[in-house]
């Protein structure tokens, strides 16, 4: 790390440069944490972890026992070990004991993404509760037609109050903080959603994965999904190559009839699909080999096309999505146990071949990235990977659990991995600590640091 400090005052290195090369060395140093713990109050599996994004101080826990708590991972309730193993115990929790706690287990438990003052949770008995963290009351409550399977709200939001969510009926439901009602039915998918995401880069834009093995894309401001993801339709890197364009135009130009001039029919084109700037894009997205001809390719909605509407992007469930936090790439994991990369821009499949992994089949998983996207924390049975998100390489393997991993988060402000398991533990995955080693190390040979030493006189 010196060398570049080194280079950073000499004026060698960025800011930028510099603290992107710290933050990756210290997620490259990753180790269950030898001097903090989480002191878990659930008696069920954990099945969902959020950290806050305002601070990044507060973890938000879901449990099958129908429980949540909020931890503070900045400020120890108690020291253990000479002082040197801090212990985080709950400072909020709600169980079915509340008047209005979950009376089966909650399966997502997440933040308003701007104020720690509101979190939301979603239950197997078919309720999403919307708490005021200061009087632990709810404030809003949402009744569901099945199962929640997963909650989302928009971290970009500037217009809207929105929670998403993924329920066992095949429709995704959008619920409204500020007037207590559902303001769209999402409808597309033939099976249970059993996760959503947020785009990053677009408050409009939401993806779905459902049990049935598709990807959908939905702009809220319009009716039906615009994309849906389809695992033959290919790439090789992080963009579809610069030639493919022109190719493609002049396919278009190739198919248009006799008599009939290629500017007009591209003219139609645009007029039936100019109602924005994301719209005028819809048809370049959803561009597959072998599409409807003629006049129905005009006609029909571009995510209703009847061959592309039942593409698939895994070959089982959908069982867990994470947008990049540049909000160009998606991460999906599924029940046939393969985990893949898709270009958002292109909405193709880009080929990173990830290393072999079993992964659950019977429930939704979460998973996490790095603030700087080169790393996606995935949930593997009794361990947690991490993967180069570029090459599909295991990084890192995190064994601590002694039953099936659910979930994991991951701290961007302190570098910090949390991970929660059917055992009913929250393990805390944190950088090499220098001085807590130091101090171990002095301990084992009956030492005292000198630094340690006082200089006072007797």
């Amino acid at each position: 790390m010196w060398k570049e400090v080194r280079d950073r005052e000499a004026g060698k290195l960025r800011p930028y440069s510099f603290a992107n090369r710290i933050r990756s060395n210290r997620v490259a140093s990753l180790q269950l944490s030898n001097y903090k713990e989480i002191i878990s109050s659930h008696s069920g599996a954990i099945n969902t972890l959020q950290v806050d994004l305002t601070e990044g101080r507060y973890l938000l826990s879901g449990a099958a026992d129908g429980s949540a708590a909020v931890y503070d991972v900045q400020c120890s309730t108690d020291y253990e070990g000479g002082g040197l193993i801090a212990k985080h115990k709950c400072i909020l929790f709600v169980d079915k004991q509340h008047e209005h706690g979950h009376q089966y287990a909650v399966s997502s438990a997440i933040w308003y993404p701007v104020d720690t003052g509101l979190f939301i949770t979603g239950s197997f008995d078919h309720h999403i509760n919307v708490w005021d963290t200061n009087s632990m009351q709810v404030v809003a409550n949402f009744k569901m037609p099945g199962k929640v399977y997963r909650t989302a709200m928009s971290s970009i939001a500037t217009s809207h109050m929105l929670i998403a969510a993924g329920t066992e009926d095949v429709q995704v439901r959008l619920c409204d903080i500020a007037s207590g009602a559902f303001t769209h039915t999402l409808s597309g998918h033939r099976d249970g959603v059993m996760t959503a995401e947020w785009s990053a880069s677009s408050e409009w834009i939401l993806v779905t994965g459902g049990c049935d093995g598709a990807i959908r894309f939905w702009d809220i401001r319009r009716a039906g999904c615009f994309l849906v993801l389809d695992q033959t339709q290919t790439q090789l890197g992080r963009r579809p190559p610069l030639h493919d364009q022109p190719s493609m135009k002049s396919s278009i130009l190739k198919s248009s009839l006799p008599g009939q001039s290629s500017f007009g029919k591209n003219k139609t084109l645009h007029r039936k699909t100019g109602n924005g700037a994301l719209s005028k894009q819809l048809p370049a997205l959803c561009k597959v080999p072998g599409q409807i001809k003629g006049s129905s390719r005009q006609r029909v909605h571009p995510g209703m096309l009847s061959s592309h509407d039942r593409a698939t992007a895994h070959y089982g469930a959908v069982t867990g999505l994470k947008v990049t936090e540049d909000g160009m790439y998606l991460l999906s994991a599924g029940s046939d146990s393969r985990l893949r990369l898709w270009d958002i821009e292109s909405g193709r499949n880009t080929l990173v071949n990830f290393e072999t992994v079993r992964l659950q089949t019977s429930k939704a998983i979460q998973l996490a990235v790095t603030q700087d996207s080169d790393t996606v924390f995935v949930p593997c049975m009794t361990s947690v990977k991490a993967f180069d998100v570029w090459s599909g390489q295991t990084s890192l393997t995190f064994r601590g659990h002694y039953e099936y991993v659910n979930c994991c988060s991951f701290n961007s402000q302190e570098q910090e991995l949390y991970t929660g398991s059917n055992d009913r533990q929250i393990l805390v995955w944190s950088p090499r600590n220098l001085l807590v080693s130091e101090v171990d190390e002095s301990s084992r040979k009956g030492q005292i640091l000198t630094s340690d030493q006082d200089n006072w006189s007797d």
